[in-house]
């Protein structure tokens, strides 16, 4: 994931520590903008620090569900003397002048949050699209965005003007395509987005489905233009992406026609139709309901044409329908579950003044500034030291939100790898190598036609990325009646349901898909084709039984 210059929060790669960078916070009672310190000669002041910690606990709870509840607090077997008691004052008085230095300090907010994700073939307009949403909602102001003017034009790339607001890198620019999930945010009267911009390139379809496991909507943006959308199609990742959507566990989806406005298409109701009917039955085969699970648009990124405001009176007479801003704000707000464990995949890390920050999706249970939690899979006890979004600070963050979470208690570097969550110490979540899932074969490669034991890929689930071997086939699953049908196969082939053991190359946390689908759901990838998805329906005894040790009912 990249940065995005307008974008209020700082999002660096994994491992990658950037250089610190003062933020300024906006004007409040509480802090004031950081301003050089000129130090007098007669008389040197002395600052103080007061800082009070809290330790807040979160108490929260197509199969079976286990009842968990919290774990009653120990007493210290330690003797505290008084040496230590100083200590820690400086210790934590120390951290508190970090945390006030580099946190934003901005007001909460209670509006919905929504994370949406750009999907779709490359040069449909993705990051033009993206780009021009942060223009019409303001955040991008004048004098940048005459920056990225000139800087199109002295690449003769003048069309890529709101591109260049999301792909920041000379590769993307240079090449026109995202490689990366670029990152950004916007509000309107009702809502606060945030919007994560994924690759369309087949290359880098393992960037786009970490974009697309935080997020809770998705804009399909479909070129008309002549060729493109055929290509797109047919053998494109338009449909591709359709389907991975639908197997993360995204919720709805907003099917953009872009370039509407093209001297090709010149908003054709005909053209129009042809793609919508074309479109609507691949949905419905990638699982997609269009009674209610999706709904189309048209409109100009570029043009900036129904993305904001509704098309103006003799544009497009034909459709009279909500522009895409406009049916996002009038989407029904999204069932969350608040009472679940605490589950944070970590989608990126970095250093700030000495402060470790992880980013990532509230997906389950409720997180608060003080609670002490585990990063998982290692383990690593750490403490809340501040909650922020995009335009906003929370006290307690609840699932949707999209946040930067500055911890306290992290030693090493490898305390934080791609696939760690954030997790309840009361209610832990499994770290498990081995598990038990029915799989949906969607492709083979050419060499290897069959799915067997010993068959071997690259396994994803939420923000993991490991290694995966089939170890035993259990049975073919019927996909209507979700029956088995013939016990221990030895083979299955492209359009097969099986229950299956996989191995994975390092230990993931991983849930089953009754307990929380969003931690249960994978996809498996072989080089550049997707090749099968699936869910955990089982994580085995042993994950079992450590959980409930760790976990008093």
């Amino acid at each position: 994931m990249k940065l995005n210059p307008n974008a209020s929060s700082f999002v660096p790669k994994f491992a990658v520590k950037p250089a610190a960078t003062p933020v300024a916070a906006e004007p409040t009672p509480v802090a004031a903008e950081p301003t050089p310190v000129v130090k007098e000669e007669k008389e040197e002041p002395i600052a103080t620090t007061t800082t009070t910690t809290t330790t807040s606990s979160t108490v929260s709870s197509i199969k079976t569900e286990e009842d968990l509840a919290n774990i009653k607090p120990t007493e210290s077997v330690y003797k505290v003397e008084e040496d230590d008691i100083e200590d820690d004052d400086e210790e934590v008085d120390e951290v508190a002048e970090k945390v006030e230095q580099v946190v934003k300090v901005l007001p909460e907010d209670s509006r919905e949050h929504l994370n949406l994700v750009f999907l779709g073939h490359v040069d449909a307009g993705k990051s033009t699209l993206s780009g021009s949403i942060m223009v019409l909602t303001g955040q991008v102001d004048p004098h940048t965005l005459a920056k990225y003017e000139r800087e199109a034009k002295e690449n003769h790339r003048e069309s890529w003007i709101f591109a260049y607001i999301m792909d920041t890198n000379e590769e993307e620019r240079t090449k026109g395509k995202t490689v990366e999930v670029g990152r950004a945010h916007f509000e309107t009267v009702k809502k606060r987005y945030t919007i994560l911009d994924a690759p369309g390139h087949r290359l880098y379809v393992p960037n786009m489905i970490v974009g697309a496991a935080q997020a809770d909507v998705g804009i399909l943006v479909i070129s008309s233009k002549k060729g493109e959308f055929e290509a797109g199609v047919d053998g494109g990742q338009t449909i591709e992406h359709a389907r991975l959507a639908k197997m993360i566990g995204i919720k709805y989806l907003i099917v953009f026609i872009n370039k509407m406005d093209e001297p090709t298409v010149m908003w054709s109701k005909a053209r129009y139709d042809e793609i919508t009917d074309k479109l609507t039955v691949h949905l419905k085969k990638c699982g997609w309901n269009p009674k209610k699970d999706f709904q189309f648009i048209p409109g100009s990124g570029y043009g900036t044409l129904n993305v904001k405001d509704p098309l103006a009176p003799g544009i497009c007479e034909w459709y009279s329908g909500p522009s895409l801003i406009g049916a996002l704000d009038n989407l029904a707000q999204f069932d969350r579950n608040e009472s679940g464990a605490l589950r944070i995949p970590i989608t990126t890390s970095y250093k700030d003044r000495g402060i470790v920050n992880v980013i990532g999706k509230v997906e389950s249970g409720t997180i608060s500034v003080g609670q002490t939690v585990h990063i998982m899979p290692g383990k690593t006890k750490v403490e809340v030291l501040s909650l922020t979004g995009d335009i906003c600070s929370f006290k307690t963050a609840r699932p949707g939100e999209n946040i930067t979470i500055a911890l306290k208690g992290i030693e090493g570097d490898d305390s934080i790898r791609p696939g760690s969550i954030l997790a309840e110490i009361n209610r832990p979540v499994p770290v498990v190598s081995e598990i038990e899932a029915i799989v949906y074969i969607l492709d083979m490669p050419e060499e290897r036609k069959l799915f067997t034991p010993n068959f071997s890929a690259i396994f994803h689930a939420h923000t993991a990325v490991e290694d995966v071997t089939v170890k035993s086939l259990i049975a073919t699953i019927d996909t209507k009646t979700s029956t088995e049908i013939k016990q221990k196969p030895t083979f299955c082939k492209v359009g097969d349901a099986v229950k299956c053991r996989l191995v994975l190359g390092r230990a993931v946390c991983l849930e089953e898909f009754a307990t929380n689908p969003q931690l249960a759901r994978f996809t498996i990838r072989d080089s550049t084709k997707t090749i099968a998805f699936g869910k955990v329906i089982n994580i085995g005894k042993k994950a079992k039984e450590e959980i409930a040790r760790q976990t008093k009912v």
